[in-house]
C-alpha cells in the first residue's frame, strides 16, 4: 500500500489543515478535484466544514456521491471529518428535503439542551470495545448537528454535549468522526496513524 492519502475538495472544507495533518504522520496526501481515482485509491478521505446541502450539491455535481457509495461498499478504507459523517447519512434537520449519501439509514439531528451550540471546543470521546483505531480521550469539536444512533454493525465512540451523540464510528474500513482529528493534538495524531497504518 502506498503513502498516498486523497482528500477530495468539497469546497466547504478547511484541507489546508488536513493536508498538514497528514504531512505530519509521513502520508502524502493530494486533494483531488474529480471522482475517477476515488473507487480504487487505497485511502480517501471525505473532510467538510459548514452547511449539508452545499456540500451534497457539490459532491453530486462532480460525481463524488456515487464514487464514494462504490468505494465504501467495497470496503475500501475511507474516513470522514465532521461533516463529512453526517453526509453518511440518508439526510439532515439542517436541510430538510436534501438526501445526503445514504451509507447508513439514520438521519442527522440538532443538538439540544441548555448548553452553547455549536459546540466548539474539546470534549471527551468514549470508544467502545471492539475499535480498530479509535480510542478513548478528548477531541476538539465544531459542529451544531450530530447522529444520535449508532449505525447497525457499526463500533462507536460516544460524547455528550446537551445529549449524548455519536462522535465517531467504524464499520470495516469505514471510519467516520464528528470531531475533527487534524485539530485534535496528539489524540488526532494517533488517530490519523492508526488509520493510515490500518488499524491498531
Amino acid at each position: 500500500m502506498s503513502g498516498r492519502v486523497l482528500v477530495i475538495r468539497t469546497g466547504t472544507a478547511n484541507t489546508s489543515s488536513v493536508l498538514a495533518a497528514f504531512r505530519r504522520i509521513g502520508a502524502e496526501p493530494e486533494l483531488v478535484d474529480q471522482p475517477t481515482e476515488i473507487t480504487t485509491a487505497d485511502r480517501v478521505v471525505l473532510p467538510g466544514v459548514g452547511a449539508f446541502a452545499a456540500a451534497m450539491s457539490g459532491l453530486v455535481e462532480r460525481g463524488f456521491d456515487e464514487a464514494l457509495r462504490e468505494r465504501i461498499a467495497a470496503d475500501r478504507p475511507t474516513l470522514g471529518i465532521c461533516l463529512g459523517l453526517q453526509l453518511l447519512a440518508a439526510g439532515s434537520e439542517e436541510s430538510l428535503g436534501v438526501e445526503g449519501l445514504r451509507v447508513i439509514p439514520e438521519h442527522i439531528t440538532r443538538l439540544r439542551g441548555e448548553v452553547r451550540i455549536p459546540e466548539l471546543g474539546w470534549n471527551r470521546v468514549e470508544a467502545q470495545v471492539g475499535a480498530r483505531c479509535l480510542e478513548s480521550g478528548h477531541a476538539y469539536f465544531a459542529h451544531s448537528y450530530c447522529l444520535e444512533k449508532e449505525p447497525a454493525g457499526a463500533v462507536a465512540g460516544w460524547t455528550e454535549h446537551g445529549i449524548r451523540f455519536v462522535s465517531a464510528f467504524e464499520r470495516g474500513a469505514l471510519l467516520a468522526c464528528q470531531f475533527h482529528p487534524e485539530l485534535s493534538g496528539a489524540y488526532g495524531h494517533a488517530l490519523l496513524t492508526r488509520w493510515f497504518e490500518g488499524g491498531a
